[in-house]
């Protein structure tokens, strides 16, 4: 078929040029490597997108239906307060560890108002560059290398990769299809827990959108209670598609053995302004600063700022935003009803994780041939987890018309495989 010849044309050069690099790296490397990055692999999209670029061009640009990256704005104040703050000759000096006053507080107004949870500014929240550093951050203050992660399957790979950059055991728990994407609590509680020493969990989860109700995030801090472990929540997706949002530190108990991370790049399209945080028990935070304050030396007094005016933002921002994504969606649906994809029309958070049909044989397959033919690209599941192998992923950050014309590719592209299989059968 004209894609595979198409992508071996691509990876070749791709292969020839980093033949190229590692002869002549080979010649001049004196220095080897950490034995550690040999327990990971570059993130999946830093890689697969560049292939995605190199297919990209003016003609026919690839729509990309692949991260969830918000291609909306933020809103004007958050933009001013940047544009305001940058001005002053005084506001690019270095910026105190912890983040600007205003800022713990700006988070711990926002959880009181949204999640219903009382933090103290002073001593519960620590502002990050993005919650995505926080999961190094808490793994590198509390993991030694006897000890195990507990990380779901399907999951966002980050967990296990930095578990493993440290030196820790990655052990996956399944996030059950049958039970309608959830922890399966009672075959977790047979288990022996002894060893583990953090458990991440992500609601609403991603990839499959799959809300936690309050009697599961009691019945998993219980857990965490019994076998001594610190259970931390990765919380962006809350105020996304979801008509109850919820923090792990609402539960009775959970400030005893649990932090929550949260980010404005989700609900406040502000995902490269890189603007998150970790909340929770004083001594848990007091530690995880340990570790940043050695890593870096402060946000941009402009982005903090920024932030502040953000968290701010009333219900008719979320109600706003999520209309557009309820419009957004209802395509993605389409799209995936021509593919003869299943999924839960219920799903929260910016994607839509759908099954392939039983007729497609290698997914990951699948999906190179309608991102080389229909130059659309859709996330494999299985970079997820072993449990994803059979689905997919799409992104609802991409324009109604973008996802209409992603939409009117695909429905070419089955089109031209039909008219290729019946050829096929007549020859």
């Amino acid at each position: 078929m004209c894609w595979e010849n198409t992508k071996k044309e691509k990876l070749n050069t791709v292969d020839q040029d980093t033949k190229d690099m590692n002869k002549d790296d080979n010649k001049q490397l004196l220095i080897t490597t950490a034995r550690r990055i040999a327990n990971v692999e570059e993130y999946y999209f830093s890689r697969k997108l560049a292939e995605v670029r190199s297919l990209d061009s003016p003609q026919h640009p690839v729509i990309n239906l692949g991260i969830g990256s918000p291609d909306m704005a933020p809103s004007e104040s958050a933009i001013e307060a940047l544009y305001s703050t940058a001005r002053n000759p005084g506001s690019h000096g270095y910026q105190p560890y912890k983040g600007i006053p205003a800022l713990r507080k700006g988070i711990s107004d926002f959880y009181q108002r949204i999640y219903s949870v009382p933090l103290n500014p002073d001593t519960q929240v620590l502002p990050l560059m993005g919650s995505k550093e926080g999961i190094w951050h808490i793994s590198m203050a509390f993991l030694n290398d006897e000890d195990e992660v507990l990380i779901p399957d399907p999951g966002y790979p980050t967990y296990s990769a930095v578990t493993r950059l440290v030196g820790a055991k990655v052990r996956t728990y399944p996030v059950k299809e049958e039970l309608g994407w959830r922890i399966d609590l009672n075959a977790l509680k047979r288990e022996d827990l002894s060893k583990v020493k953090i458990m991440w969990i992500n609601f609403p989860h991603m990839p499959t959108g799959t809300t936690a109700t309050h009697d599961e995030l009691q019945a998993l801090v219980a857990l965490a209670h019994q076998h001594r472990f610190l259970i931390v929540n990765d919380n962006p997706y809350s105020l996304i598609l979801n008509d109850h949002p919820m923090s792990l530190l609402s539960v009775p108990g959970a400030d005893a053995v649990a932090l929550e991370l949260n980010s404005l790049s989700k609900s406040h399209n502000m995902a490269g302004w890189r603007l998150g945080w970790v909340a929770g028990k004083k001594e848990y935070i007091d530690a995880v600063l340990q570790v940043r304050s050695n890593m870096d030396s402060g946000m941009f007094l402009g982005l903090q700022q920024a932030a502040v005016e953000a968290l701010g933002h009333d219900q008719q921002w979320f109600s706003r935003l999520n209309d557009v994504y309820r419009n957004r969606k209802r395509i993605a649906h389409e799209l995936l009803d021509q593919l003869g994809c299943v999924y839960n029309k219920n799903q929260s958070g910016l994607f839509v994780w759908a099954k392939a049909p039983e007729s497609v044989a290698d997914v990951e397959k699948w999906i190179d041939e309608i991102l080389y033919e229909a130059r659309v690209f859709i996330t494999p599941g299985f970079i997820f987890g072993e449990a994803g192998r059979r689905y997919v992923r799409i992104s609802l950050c991409a324009t109604e018309d973008k996802l209409q014309e992603a939409s009117n590719r695909i429905q070419a592209f089955l089109m031209n495989q039909n008219q290729t299989a019946n050829q096929t059968l007549v020859s």
